[in-house]
């Protein structure tokens, strides 16, 4: 492993055990060690009940590892902050808000003055494309327009870190892959730090720069890590696509 200070984030040798009722042991996660660069778009890949959606929770702060660290711009992660935005599966929207109510409440709670703060949560609001959308409520929003103002609300109080957690999985196919193609544009005009969870092969090729596998059955381990050259943006018909699709799936136990 390389020296520590090249990276954004370093996971060491991270293992997790939950103790259920009656004092059962589930160990979700062993021995994890891995390093993400700054501003590289880094998936963890793979199938239910692979301990992913824990690790990344490891790092967004909201689980403590059983043992080894898990360290973020040299320092270890003890807890949430401000710099790690998070986007989860479920939409986890205010449903008395509206579209700029929910985007602006992080800068709102930090004090922001209300004239900068619209301006930060317009500045967000129209990169998801949701302009003209502002005072809708969540309830008259599709899926994918929910979860559009859920990345807003992430990228408007400036994380350093993106930590999304499987954030189409409820979207129907089509919404699901115009959603991807959004995140990577969104990726682009403002790149920043991401780990993105997924158990979609198709998705993770499409959007990362690095593919981390894990083992499909608890306790998660680490699998392969595959290199994404491909230039953007990507098709899925292009052949080096098709090839790493395919040598993903012969190694692997993932559902497509």
């Amino acid at each position: 492993m390389e020296a520590n200070n090249q990276y954004k984030i370093v996971c060491q040798n991270i293992s997790k055990i939950f103790i259920q009722k009656g004092k059962q042991r589930v160990h979700v996660l062993e021995d994890i060690s891995l390093n993400v660069k700054q501003n590289e778009f880094l998936v963890i890949l793979g199938p239910g009940q692979s301990g992913k959606s824990t690790l990344l929770r490891i790092i967004a702060g909201l689980e403590t590892p059983t043992t080894g660290t898990a360290v973020l711009d040299g320092r270890e992660i003890v807890g949430p902050g401000p710099d790690r935005g998070l986007v989860f599966q479920s939409y986890m929207l205010f449903p008395w808000k509206t579209v700029m109510g929910n985007v602006e409440l992080g800068p709102k709670l930090i004090g922001i003055h209300k004239k900068e703060r619209r301006e930060i949560a317009s500045h967000y609001i129209n990169l998801v494309g949701l302009q003209g959308f502002e005072n809708h409520y969540p309830h008259q929003l599709s899926g994918g327009m929910k979860q559009r103002v859920g990345i807003a609300r992430a990228y408007a109080n400036n994380p350093e870190l993106m930590l999304l957690d499987e954030p189409f999985g409820q979207l129907d196919a089509q919404t699901r892959f115009f959603m991807e193609k959004e995140i990577a544009r969104i990726w682009e005009a403002e790149t920043r730090t991401v780990l993105f969870v997924t158990n979609n092969i198709d998705e993770a090729i499409f959007l990362g720069d690095r593919i981390i596998t894990l083992h499909g059955k608890l306790p998660g381990r680490m699998h392969q890590v595959y290199e994404v050259s491909l230039p953007r943006p990507r098709e899925h018909t292009e052949m080096k696509f098709l090839q790493l699709r395919h040598e993903i799936t012969e190694a692997s136990e993932l559902t497509l």
